[in-house]
């Protein structure tokens, strides 16, 4: 059985990881900003959106949400329903996201569902992402939903 002392870092670190998750969310509405986005990785950390696209290391990460806002010229991140297992140094995390959003082609209001698999790693005494993977369930115009047209 863990200590107490054990089983209160385990919380402390879930709860950091949480704030790097909302600071992820915040920098993405924040017009994309690629510096703050890219400042959440590791060096040779991976970001894999499937069909939104990839990006492997930080340098990567940085020049795709350099550009991200000329796609989603504008989008809110609500991230929920986080499942954290944190083992010493290292975790993993499962978020749901739900986003309206717009996109800049015919400036189309859509809505984008997907579930967040996070790998993290504790690095220089702070928690950073390794690899976040994005699946999809769908992007839909708003007027339409995801009933009539899962996928834009």
């Amino acid at each position: 059985m863990k200590t107490l002392e054990e089983r209160l870092l385990v919380l402390e670190d879930i709860e950091e990881i949480r704030k790097l998750k909302a600071r992820y969310a915040a920098a993405c509405d924040d017009n994309y900003d690629a510096d703050a986005i890219a400042a959440l990785f590791t060096e040779d950390a991976i970001w894999d959106g499937g069909s939104l696209g990839r990006a492997d290391g930080r340098a990567a990460i940085h020049k795709f949400f350099s550009r991200a806002a000329e796609f989603f010229p504008f989008a809110i991140h609500n991230v929920m329903n986080p499942i954290i297992d944190v083992e010493g140094d290292r975790a993993t995390a499962q978020w749901y996201l739900l986003q309206p959003a717009t996109m800049a082609k015919g400036n189309q209001a859509v809505w984008l569902a997907a579930v967040y698999h996070d790998d993290y790693v504790r690095h220089d005494g702070r928690w950073m992402f390794k690899h976040l993977r994005v699946k999809s369930h769908f992007l839909t115009p708003y007027e339409e939903g995801w009933a009539r047209k899962p996928f834009v």
